[in-house]
């Protein structure tokens, strides 16, 4: 290995540590700056894995399959940092994803259309579920915990050469899940950990619910309501005619005669 690969590959895993680490352990408190980049990767893996089960092409073996992944990340990124609800759902949806798609190969199922159909069918149960339910902040802490752990634990089965840069894309729980069970309990042990971590720190703190295409394009009411008051406000008019006379004044009583 040269040593501009071997740079290249060290900034990368440090990167994804760093990443995987803020997701894991504070992810509720920085939702709203981790859920554009994770609505990338999710957006990127599943839009390869889509090319995967519809036309029965490897993960990322063509040139089509990294286009329709590059486009499905960014509409993901961007609706993550325009809409909170949307950032909810697809976090949710992630997780029922992958556990159908998981569930679908631990009972024997090679990844291809039905095992897709279900991971989708799914993950749209988890996100209507979650928005439905009003437990976002739980999803939010459990789906981040979980995911971190195994970006966390993907990057030192990466670094060692466990597993291929491909399956730690395509899914980084599944991998470290299928790969040995010490490395399964090393996950386990960081995702609780991270979910204790984001629970005794977010106690008593709320994520603010957001919709940025509102604040940018939406024109604020006040400023409506006082243009409308000042359009119809009347100006005060001027009376042209003279002022009333005072009433007369009374006449005095006579004098009394003096004797």
């Amino acid at each position: 290995m040269s040593n501009d690969s071997f740079f290249a590959l060290a900034c990368m895993a440090v990167i994804a540590l760093f990443y995987g680490s803020v997701l894991c352990f504070a992810g509720y408190r920085f939702f709203m700056f981790l859920l554009p980049i994770f609505g990338f990767i999710f957006g990127f893996g599943l839009g390869a894995q889509t090319m995967q089960a519809i036309f029965g092409e490897g993960f990322l073996s063509t040139a089509v399959s990294w286009v329709v992944g590059f486009v499905i990340a960014l509409v993901f990124a961007v609706l993550s940092y325009l809409f909170y609800f949307l950032a909810v759902a697809l976090l949710a949806g992630s997780v029922g994803y992958a556990l159908g798609v998981g569930f679908m190969e631990l009972i024997g199922f090679d990844f291809g259309l039905l095992t897709w159909l279900v991971g989708i069918a799914l993950g749209i149960v988890f996100a209507v579920a979650t928005l439905m339910l009003n437990i976002q902040k739980w999803v939010i802490i459990i789906a981040t915990a979980l995911m971190g752990a195994g970006v966390i634990v993907g990057t030192f089965l990466f670094l060692i050469g466990k597993v291929p840069t491909t399956d730690l894309v395509a899914n980084p729980v599944k991998t470290v899940l299928n790969n040995s069970p010490i490395w399964f309990l090393i996950f386990l042990v960081i995702a609780i950990l991270g979910f204790v971590a984001q629970y005794q720190t977010s106690r008593s703190w709320q994520v603010e619910e957001y919709s940025r295409w509102d604040e940018v394009y939406a024109t604020p009411s006040g400023a409506t309501a006082t243009m409308a008051d000042t359009t119809t406000m009347a100006p005060p008019t001027m009376s042209s005619s003279p002022p009333a006379a005072p009433p007369p004044a009374a006449p005095e009583p006579p004098a009394s005669p003096t004797a």
